[in-house]
């Protein structure tokens, strides 16, 4: 087992990396002591994860651990399935003291932690994510939220876990799409601010394709140490903590427009990183080696290297709009200015981006 710590003061929490954690109930004996759980899951992930969590609760949990199983998508992220959390844990009566235990992949635990930072104005939560999305982005760093129809992630909260338990076992029944998508969200991390590690997964991707299960560890390490290390620089996403968005105004503007459920987050983020990429090429901030290094890994990881067809440019800037990043009315975009470079800014051309939205999009 490998640990790291997410460093914020009071309120620090480690993440626990390694082989069959969900069977080790020494992880969570002590935020347990005396409270009440619950795990919040899926129906994909509930038959094959769930009775093994229960069972190592039971061995340091005095009193019963409940369940609540949510529907498995991005399309039920929304706040009718958070009313879903806050009725459970209502008509439970669970006080403040509650634990709430998110078991799933990005969509659990946004709203899970999103419920935890609501009910009763605030109450803790455990991450234990089974996806690589969630394993190496979502599940560390404090993001809660919904989507709502005119933007993702619209709705939601900073609140930090107490805990993240990644069992990289949970992988092995992973789907192959599901792996690419969270390949996207490694990439990102190599082209941000880790140019060694871009280089690392050049050379090792196959490996992780393959799932060989110490490629896969060491990739969810530096990509949790790399993300542990911006949040406890910028927990609130005032500066340097945007950089982790790096594709997602692209990407989040494909899932708003064509639909959520419709692509996963991780491959409109693979296709958002091409447009970023492309966009920063149009600026000359990267040249052409760059950026087909760029294309090439992202190509190699299976994920989708263009937006889908039927989204025209102009209704990319509409949703772009909308952004959470917008800035007294400016759009901020992450850019690259090379491998392992970025920057957030709204110091780009506006014609650079119609290029980019008018060479790549497909109406």
């Amino acid at each position: 087992m490998d640990t790291l710590t997410v460093d914020l003061a009071e309120r620090s929490y480690p993440i626990h990396i390694g082989r069959g954690l969900l069977k080790e109930p020494g992880h969570f004996e002590a935020l347990l002591k005396g409270r009440r759980a619950v795990i919040v899951t899926n129906e994909t992930v509930a038959p094959l994860y769930l009775d093994t969590l229960k069972q190592t609760l039971a061995a340091v949990h005095d009193g019963p651990v409940e369940a609540l199983i949510l529907p498995d998508g991005e399309q039920y992220k929304n706040v009718d399935t958070l009313n879903r959390i806050y009725t459970f844990l209502l008509e439970r009566r669970l006080d403040r003291s509650a634990m709430l235990i998110a078991l799933g992949g990005g969509v659990i635990g946004d709203i899970t932690g999103f419920a935890a930072a609501t009910y009763l104005r605030g109450v803790d939560f455990i991450q234990v994510p089974t996806t690589l999305l969630s394993q190496v982005d979502s599940s560390v760093g404090g993001k809660t939220g919904v989507n709502h129809a005119l933007g993702k992630n619209m709705i939601g909260a900073f609140h930090q876990p107490r805990l993240v338990v990644i069992d990289t076992d949970t992988l092995n029944t992973l789907p192959d799409r599901e792996l690419s998508a969270g390949l996207a969200e490694v990439i990102k991390y190599g082209l941000i601010d880790d140019a060694d590690f871009f280089v690392w997964l050049e050379e090792h991707l196959p490996r992780l394709l393959a799932r060989e299960p110490e490629a896969l560890a060491w990739a969810i390490h530096r990509s949790c140490a790399d993300k542990a290390r911006v949040v406890a620089q910028d927990e609130r996403e005032s500066g340097r903590r945007a950089l982790l968005n790096l594709g997602h105004t692209f990407g989040h503007a494909i899932e708003n427009g064509m639909g959520y459920g419709q692509w996963l987050h991780g491959e409109a983020v693979g296709a958002g990183m091409i447009m970023a990429a492309h966009l920063s090429r149009q600026m000359h901030w990267i040249d052409d080696d760059d950026l087909n290094r760029t294309t090439h890994l992202i190509q190699a990881a299976r994920l989708p290297v263009a937006p889908p067809t039927g989204l025209s440019a102009e209704r990319f800037k509409q949703i772009m709009a909308g952004d959470k990043k917008v800035l007294q009315g400016q759009l901020r975009l992450v850019l690259l200015q090379g491998i392992g470079t970025s920057v957030v800014t709204a110091d780009f051309d506006p014609g650079a981006l119609d290029n980019t939205l008018n060479a790549l999009t497909r109406p």
